[in-house]
């Protein structure tokens, strides 16, 4: 079963920066198959939506709310992938999600999420 371990959310400002981060482990081996990884996020009573997406050869896409804003990255070799998420706003705050296709182990495979609040 593929784990999924987000890192780096917490409590800022509006117009500061975090980094999120994002560890995709399997108990036993090594996993060479991740493909797609994706960042959402929701809030309480709220579906759960698309931040940014990104593939195993480094296309990307990101939610019209977040773009030019946020940047979504990631290290195969790890693998993680990584959300940089500047200029902050308040209407960021949500729980955040990591999520990722594996080619041997299927998907989506979804982290426990991490909260990142927004502060005006």
């Amino acid at each position: 079963q593929v784990e999924l371990v987000e890192s780096g959310g917490g409590f800022v400002q509006a117009g500061e920066s975090l980094r999120l981060s994002c560890e995709a482990t399997v108990r036993s081996g090594t996993l060479r198959g991740i493909r797609d990884m994706s960042w959402y996020r929701q809030l309480p009573g709220k579906q759960r939506d698309l931040v940014a997406h990104i593939t195993y050869s480094g296309k990307t896409n990101y939610a019209p709310a977040v773009k030019g804003r946020f940047t979504i990255s990631r290290d195969n070799a790890k693998p993680m992938v990584h959300l940089q998420m500047d200029s902050l706003k308040p209407e960021d705050t949500a729980v955040y999600f990591c999520n990722a296709d594996d080619v041997f182990y299927g998907g989506p495979h979804w982290g426990k999420g991490i909260q990142v609040t927004v502060s005006s």
